[in-house]
């Protein structure tokens, strides 16, 4: 049995929740999981989510939730800056950690829980989703049997469009307390999907830009923005790959986009998390007078689909990737290889972000270190 507990029940503590409800149903072969604890912010919300999400115990205290002894591992989907604290808190208190991304806005905080982890022996990973889709995996197929050939450029982007009213009200992610901005409550996803294809970037030159100085504060008056919603990056990765990064958050018509090029010396792969039930591939070993991108749709063939659907190209879900995130986080507790971003490794995407900050800063290229 794995006892659970979680600490934040906004949009990923929900999404946690999901997982954490539904990963035994579509895969079947994982321990009994059990909703110990929730914890928010006030005892009436806490237990009023604690209802709805289906945990046997709720409190307004999240360290009643890491210092639960049923409790064997805690998620914690807390705003950025909280995440350093309650995952080292868990870790301490012999708890396994799910955190959610980015690690924290400081990366002296990030190497504390690296190295909190390591010490505590327990297993402690991020919560980057969108590596588990069924079309990214596939894409990871068809690098390693070289379809396309040798990678030479890879392009990416992340736009979304929830900051891009000017009018819209100052909120917490406009806080410098929060990060930077784009490049580390956005760049680590794409990042997550260049450490997972390509290994580590070791180079960068970074531009950010607010497009809004100053943003409307509920109740009168206005406040500077103190994060940059634009980024653009320019990559070169210690294989030798050129790269590209551009993230916004005020990218209006945009919604949840992860756009990924990948062009090899034998054609090119594209794949938008907007459509991530589909990849497009270009092979130049087509006759010429066929040649063009094919249109691949995810189905039963792309594990692990099946374990949803028995029927090719019906789609999967953005909550369906957090569960397939679950399910490998359950073969790490086991002991087993996961398909997973543990601390290590998300301590690299956040040394790689801290040198886009510091590339920004000194107008001049960076050494990720």
């Amino acid at each position: 049995m794995i006892g659970v507990g979680l600490i934040g029940t906004g949009f990923m503590g929900k999404c946690h929740a999901l997982a954490w409800n539904s990963v035994g149903t579509v895969f079947g072969d994982v321990p009994e999981i059990k909703l110990v604890h929730l914890g928010e912010a006030n005892d009436e919300l806490a237990k009023k989510k604690g209802r709805e999400f289906g945990f046997a115990k709720a409190s307004g205290d999240w360290r009643a939730v890491v210092n639960d002894p049923e409790v064997d591992i805690v998620s914690v989907t807390s705003p950025n800056q909280f995440h350093p604290e309650m995952a080292i808190e868990a870790l301490r208190a012999g708890k396994h950690v799910w955190c959610e991304k980015p690690m924290a806005p400081a990366l002296a905080e990030s190497q504390a829980m690296t190295d909190e982890a390591r010490i505590s022996g327990k297993v402690a990973v991020l919560g980057y989703n969108y590596i588990q889709s069924p079309a990214f995996r596939h894409i990871r197929q068809l690098l390693d049997e070289k379809i396309i050939g040798d990678v030479n450029l890879v392009r990416i982007e992340m736009d979304e469009d929830f900051m891009a009213d000017p009018e819209a009200l100052f909120f917490w992610k406009h806080e410098a307390a929060s990060g930077y901005g784009a490049l580390d409550d956005f760049a680590v996803h794409p990042l997550s999907l260049v450490s997972k294809l390509f290994g580590r970037v070791s180079r960068v030159m970074c531009d950010m830009t607010k497009p809004y100085a100053d943003r409307q504060v509920a109740g009168g008056g206005r406040r500077a923005v103190e994060t940059y919603d634009i980024a653009s990056v320019l990559m070169r990765l210690e294989n030798g790959i050129a790269g590209t990064l551009l993230v916004n958050r005020s990218a209006w018509g945009r919604k949840g986009r992860i756009a990924i090029q990948i062009f090899g010396s034998k054609g090119s792969i594209v794949f938008d998390q907007e459509r991530f039930n589909e990849l497009q591939l270009y092979v130049t070993s087509d006759r010429p007078t066929e040649q063009g991108y094919r249109t691949i749709l995810t189905a039963p063939q792309h594990r692990p689909y099946d374990k949803f659907i028995p029927a090719p190209g019906h789609g999967l879900g953005f909550n369906d990737l957090k569960t397939i995130e679950c399910r490998e986080l359950i073969s790490q507790l086991e002991g087993k290889p996961a398909h997973i971003v543990d601390f290590a490794e998300g301590l690299e995407i956040e040394r790689t972000v801290h040198a886009m900050a510091r590339s920004f800063e000194l107008s001049s290229w960076v050494e990720v270190r």
